[in-house]
Order: structure tokens, then C-alpha cells, then sequence
């Protein structure tokens, strides 16, 4: 039985990581605000806001700022909590587009830079405990709050060690978001702890989607889960896991989006972890390709191993996303499946987290309309192998010599190697290819490796049971 631990012991030893580890500012105020906010019913700390507008934007006009610190500050009351959520993290993560008059007196388009996303140094991270903040009607005063650049972009909620971790949902967060709205419309990310447990999620989230985040790194990294339970410090990996700087910004620009404008998604750990060693595999082969080299693995970028219901397709949103955002490039992403059902799941999965429009043609019709849409430039295509069916004894024509044509294989291990698969190749002989699967390979394992590549992450079963994100299944064997 672990000894009791208090909620000031948890929050001093977490606003220690903050500082010595990551090398956060930290304002105490409980006897005192001093973050320099205006008034108590503010959520930014507005002066530092408009401090790092100015520093991130040296050749903008003050006009220009001044328009762009309007914008962010609205209250947004008129719309929903997620719209606004959504809005402000849009501006937080593209920047504010507006019209400046040129040194010709002309109008001209400008971006005025919210979060300096490509250094972090330039950015103010910030950790305050103890602020209260004045609602319409009542005052609350969260535990902990990070802020970047001013703005409130992770709410943590603490707990003494023997209280459930629900309570901090139940009676704190909902409260909180009923009595104090304003502060969630900038928020990233929750995170509660009672420092046995400690849970992730989306500030609108049931408390059935809050997550464990465990690993910090690694994500073969196995938690000390009987140090966890005798020292209380759950919170230290997902504060470390999260909070670090560049982490912070990686997982604000790449791993959050918001599905059909109906529920807010935030990465896992796993997704997270896994994700990012694609990208880490994905950057290889460019640098390769930089030098005019042979990028080595030969259209190989590998096996994304993360067992059923952990959210593969999401983490194929998050890869794709983050192509798009953080490398240069005219990217085509194929996406491949061998059933209807996962074809249009998969393909309604991208559509709600607004990878493209409804309007947008991303599903070819058959064989001949997908080898049509494949000599096109369309970023998303959502195929059956079936669609690689080419007469028999007629040689399948080379439809695109592309490079930056990004193949995803869903369930790698059932159909791809047979002649549909040779056919996908000869027709895209310079694609590069992952493979996503739920299953253990197995047999075809090497025959797997062979087409792909080595594992680039792996989640099995196991470590998403210890994890939680998958219930144990129990049953009589009967006759």
C-alpha cells in the first residue's frame, strides 16, 4: 500500500520537473498574482501575448499586431465550446491571415506568427499554479497551467493519492469548464493526476477517453509501475512525455484535430510515439534523396505494428498530416485496404478530420478510374487492391514514376503479395511504402519485412492492456 501523498507534495515535485527539467518559468500565485494579467477575469496573460507577437513578427507594422492580438483575445462566447477550441488552435497553429498595406501602399496578404513551431526557443513557456480566474458567477482557481506565449494551453488538475482519479474529472474539470469556458477555448490538452494515476485527454472529452501516457521516448519502454505506486509520480512521464519544449510544439502542430467539428482528438502516447518514428523513417529516405544518392531503402519506410482498436487509421491521419505540414513537397498519399468496410471507414476517418472536402474525388469507381487518378497530382486516394486487376497475360502498365507518391497499406500481411500487389508496383515503381497492421505477422513475417522493411513501431497486445486502452477478454470455452 503506497504511502498517502497530498496534492501540494504532488504539485511542488511537478512544478520542480517543470523548472529543473525542462527549464520552464513558474509564478506561484497563491498569495498573489503577478503573471501581469489585466484583470482576473482574463485567461491570457495578455501583456506577454503581445509581447511575443511583436518579437515573433519584427518586419510586420504595429497595426498589423495590434489586429492580429484583437483576434486572438475574442471571447468567442457565441459559439460553441468546440468551435471555439477550434478557432483559437487554428490561429495558435497557421497564424493570423489578414491584409497590411505594402511600403508602395498597396495591400498586400500577411501572416502575423502566433507559436514559433521551428524553434523553440523563441517561444515563452510558462508554468503558474494557484491562479484564480473570475467566471460570470463564481471563481475557480486551477492547480496548475501552462502557458505559451500567454496563452493556457495544457489545464492540469491534482489530487491527494487516496482520492479516485475520477474525481478530478467529475468535480473539477466539468465544473470548471461550465464555470470558466473561456480558459478551455485555448486549451491543448488536459491532464489529471492523483500521482498513482495520471490521465491525457481533450478538455471535452468522457472520462473514458483519457489515456495513460507512460513512456516519455521510447515507446519500448516498460513504466516502474511499482515505483509509480510507492513515490506517486505518474505525472512525471506524462509532464516529460508532453511538456518538454520541442514535444510541446510537435504535439500542438501535429498530433490534435477535430472530428466532423463533433469531438476534439488528441494523440496517445502510443499514436504519438509511433507516428513520429515513421516521420523519423520518412526523413531518412529524404535525406538520402537530397544528395541524389539511392535513399537506401528502396521505397521501404516499414511495418507500423499497433494491435486492433488502438486507432490505426487516426495514426495514419496523424503520418499523413504531418508529411504535409512539415516537409516540402507535391505528396500523393494512397491509401490501400482489401475490405468495403475498411475502405470507406478509413476514407470517412480522413473526410472527418478534414483532410479534404466532400466534394474532393478521392475514391476511384474501378481499375480503369484508379489508374487514371493515379498519373494526377490528387493528394488522397482511397483504393481496394482488388482495383490493381489488369487482363491476364497483359503486362500492367507503368502508371507514374513519382517518388513522393506515399503508399499505406492497411492489414499488410492478408493480400499484398500476390499478383494485385505486383501489379500496384509495376505500376508505381517508385512509390515508397508502410504498411499498417493490427496482426501479428507471423509467418509472414519475413515476407513482410521483405516488401516493407523492419518494424518501425510496434504496440501489441500486451503493452495495450497494461496501458488500459484495451480491456482484457475473458471466456468459458463451451461444447
Amino acid at each position: 500500500m503506497a504511502n498517502f501523498i497530498s496534492e501540494y507534495q504532488i504539485e511542488k515535485a511537478t512544478i520542480e520537473v517543470f523548472v529543473q527539467n525542462l527549464g520552464y518559468r513558474h509564478i506561484n500565485c497563491i498569495e498573489k498574482d503577478t503573471t501581469g494579467r489585466l484583470i482576473e477575469t482574463d485567461v491570457l496573460i495578455k501583456p506577454l501575448l503581445k509581447r511575443k507577437l511583436i518579437e515573433l513578427n519584427p518586419t510586420l507594422p504595429l497595426s498589423a499586431i495590434e489586429e492580429a492580438y484583437e483576434n486572438l483575445c475574442q471571447t468567442r462566447l457565441d459559439k460553441s465550446e468546440l468551435i471555439a477550441n477550434k478557432e483559437a488552435y487554428g490561429l495558435m497553429k497557421n497564424g493570423i491571415q489578414l491584409e497590411i498595406n505594402n511600403p508602395k501602399g498597396r495591400k498586400e496578404s500577411a501572416t502575423v506568427k502566433v507559436v514559433d513551431f521551428n524553434d523553440s526557443s523563441k517561444n515563452d513557456y510558462l508554468v503558474v499554479s494557484q491562479l484564480w480566474i473570475q467566471g460570470q458567477f463564481i471563481r475557480r482557481r486551477p492547480d496548475l497551467l501552462v502557458f505559451l506565449n500567454g496563452m493556457p494551453v495544457i489545464f492540469i488538475e491534482l489530487k491527494n493519492s487516496n482520492i479516485a482519479l475520477r474525481n478530478s474529472y467529475d468535480d473539477n474539470l466539468t465544473n470548471y469548464r461550465k464555470d470558466i469556458p473561456l480558459l478551455f477555448h485555448y486549451n491543448a490538452v488536459c491532464i489529471l493526476s492523483n500521482g498513482l494515476e495520471t490521465k491525457v485527454g481533450s478538455f471535452n472529452s468522457g472520462y473514458e477517453h483519457f489515456f495513460h501516457w507512460l513512456r516519455v521516448e521510447n515507446e519500448k519502454h516498460v513504466p516502474d509501475k511499482k515505483r509509480i505506486q510507492q513515490y506517486g509520480v505518474s505525472l512525471d512521464y506524462a509532464v516529460l512525455g508532453i511538456c518538454e519544449k520541442k514535444r510541446l510544439l510537435d504535439y500542438i502542430e501535429n498530433f490534435i484535430f477535430y472530428y466532423n467539428d463533433v469531438v476534439k482528438v488528441a494523440a496517445k502516447n502510443h499514436q504519438y510515439l509511433g507516428v513520429n518514428n515513421a516521420i523519423t523513417n520518412f526523413s531518412l529516405r529524404l535525406k538520402h534523396d537530397a544528395v541524389g544518392s539511392d535513399p537506401g531503402n528502396k521505397g521501404k519506410l516499414g511495418v507500423f505494428w499497433h494491435t486492433q482498436g488502438s486507432g490505426k487509421s487516426y495514426s495514419m491521419i496523424f503520418f499523413a498530416r504531418k508529411v504535409f505540414r512539415k516537409f516540402i513537397g507535391n505528396y500523393t498519399f494512397l491509401i490501400v485496404t482489401d475490405r468495403d468496410d475498411l475502405d470507406g471507414q478509413i476514407y470517412r476517418n480522413f473526410l472527418g478530420a478534414g483532410a479534404f472536402s466532400k466534394d474532393i474525388k478521392c475514391r476511384p469507381k474501378d481499375s480503369e478510374d484508379l489508374r487514371s487518378m493515379l498519373q494526377t497530382n490528387t493528394r488522397y486516394i482511397f483504393t481496394l487492391i482488388q482495383k490493381f486487376r489488369y487482363p491476364r497475360g497483359q503486362a500492367y502498365p507503368i502508371l507514374s514514376e513519382r517518388n513522393d507518391i506515399i503508399v499505406i497499406i492497411d492489414e499488410a500481411h492478408r493480400t499484398q503479395y500476390k499478383d494485385l500487389a505486383e501489379n500496384m508496383r509495376t505500376g508505381l515503381p517508385s512509390a515508397q511504402y508502410i504498411a499498417f497492421t493490427g496482426t501479428p505477422l507471423l509467418g509472414s513475417k519475413k515476407l513482410t519485412r521483405e516488401w516493407f522493411g523492419e518494424n518501425i513501431s510496434e504496440y501489441n497486445f500486451k503493452q495495450s492492456i497494461d496501458d488500459e486502452a484495451t480491456v482484457p477478454l475473458f471466456y468459458h470455452k463451451r461444447v
